[in-house]
């Protein structure tokens, strides 16, 4: 059955020019992305993403949530057979205090405790396609880089 897999994302920018990302471990696949994820069925954009940050983010709430790009391409779904993915990014602001733990190094978590997440900041004009794993996220850092100045 062919389908449209919609997701959505939040692109936390820090005064430092960091980005957060999360470092993932899902369906036995190691990625790094922007936090965020699958819309559900009936909730809108901006409360999806709402919704991942508090699941993803030990409660963790977002403001200042404005439109930053949407997927204007076709993208095959990597792991969905016949599916297409429509991704939405968005800019949002993390109201304090942090809920989640921010580690300092990539996949700091241990899988065979359970444990399959972990966040961290990087200066975006360090950040190169190749440290993410997702190809719209690839597109989307380039032009974070082109927004931000870096």
């Amino acid at each position: 059955m062919e389908q449209f897999i919609i997701r959505v994302y939040g692109l936390v920018v820090n005064e430092k020019n960091e980005v957060l990302l999360s470092d993932e471990f899902v369906l036995d696949t190691k990625m790094t992305k922007f936090p965020g994820g699958g819309l559900e069925f009936g909730e809108g954009l901006i409360d999806g993403l709402k919704r991942e940050f508090e699941e993803e983010c030990n409660g963790q709430q977002i403001e200042n949530i404005r439109h930053f790009y949407t997927t204007d391409f076709y993208q095959k779904a990597l792991f969905f057979e016949d599916a297409q993915l429509i991704s939405v990014y968005y800019l949002a602001d993390l109201k304090q205090p942090l809920e989640f733990k921010v580690s300092e190094k990539a996949f700091d978590f241990k899988i065979d405790a359970g444990e399959t997440q972990s966040f961290r900041w990087r200066k975006i004009k360090d950040l190169k396609e190749d440290d993410i794993t997702f190809p719209i996220d690839k597109f989307v850092l380039n032009k974070l880089k082109a927004t931000f100045n870096e």
